[in-house]
């Protein structure tokens, strides 16, 4: 059985920068062991499968894996998986759309599409989530997780703090951007650490000289992706959290955070935010999306299969 996929480059305007994903535009009929293998063969930090919704009104179904486990929610592949569908149905002669709704095992995914002109070049996403704030952890703790010295760990604005929009991660701010650039994962202290506090990835991140620019990097090798080029589910709550730390009761932020830079796919994630009455009441996270690659898998069948394009 062949089902079609479509590589794309996320949170970047030009191929080989952001981060690769996979979309499965096929998927009905796979099961969840085929998906995860398919996954695992493709070896990016995300594959997406995409399925025909189950209610009316939505756009598709969603599933997400990694190389070892389903997600129930994650930023670059829903960017990538709307670029990467908008073309499709757009190409196959359906009419242009400004909106898809993606339903997701953490709920129900808005997205909002961008052009350039007529083309469909990026999106904008709405997390399925509010923003939760979560377990802390100890400045020697989080240094352990960076091989970093406790002394570049910076805990004047949050602690370091697990944070999620619909898949946690532990946050922590560093103090320099030469700190950023000489962190790097230390497996035991992953492996020690994160799973208590319900994680298995660092988003680690140093303020620009702007209000609202970040430097960011995020390590996830307890599943198998040694370091994130772009993470927007964990960005979104990064930027979240900081826009709940204003000392406004009332404040729209905009946010431009790079990420991938020290590993050799730099990616730009564009966010706003806006808190009313000392609570986040709005959250998006966006970007550009490139195709670079498409063809075919060949899956032995074990169902009868009902293409969504």
């Amino acid at each position: 059985m062949q089902r079609r996929y479509v590589t794309t480059d996320v949170f970047t305007d030009r191929v080989f920068g952001g981060n690769p994903l996979a979309v499965v535009l096929d998927a009905e009929g796979l099961t969840t062991s085929q998906m995860q293998a398919i996954a695992t063969e493709f070896n990016y930090s995300e594959t997406t499968f995409v399925l025909p919704p189950r209610q009316v009104g939505h756009t598709a179904h969603v599933r997400i894996f990694t190389p070892r486990v389903e997600v129930p929610f994650a930023g670059h592949p829903n960017i990538g998986t709307a670029v990467v569908l908008a073309q499709h149905l757009e190409a196959s002669g359906r009419a242009p759309v400004n909106r898809f709704v993606f339903e997701e095992t953490a709920g129900l995914v808005p997205i909002v599409l961008i052009r350039d002109t007529e083309r469909v070049v990026g999106a904008e996403l709405t997390p399925p989530e509010a923003l939760s704030i979560r377990s802390s952890v100890s400045l020697d703790d989080a240094a352990a997780c960076l091989s970093l010295p406790s002394s570049e760990i910076v805990d004047s604005n949050h602690p370091p703090q697990v944070v999620s929009v619909g898949l946690p991660f532990l946050v922590v701010e560093v103090a320099s951007r030469d700190a950023l650039r000489r962190a790097k994962p230390n497996l035991a202290a992953h492996e020690r650490i994160l799973p208590p506090i319900g994680t298995d990835a660092v988003f680690a991140y140093v303020r620009g000289e702007a209000t609202g620019r970040l430097s960011a990097r995020c390590f996830a090798p307890l599943d198998a992706c040694l370091e994130d080029p772009a993470t927007g589910s964990a960005t979104a709550a990064t930027i979240g959290l900081l826009t709940s730390l204003q000392p406004d009761r009332n404040v729209e932020l905009t946010w431009r955070v790079e990420q991938g830079v020290d590993m050799g796919r730099p990616s730009l994630l564009l966010g706003r935010t806006e808190k009313r009455d000392g609570v986040v009441v709005a959250l998006h996270i966006g970007g550009h999306a490139v195709p670079v690659m498409r063809g075919t898998l060949h899956v032995p069948p074990n169902a009868m299969v009902r293409a969504l394009l």
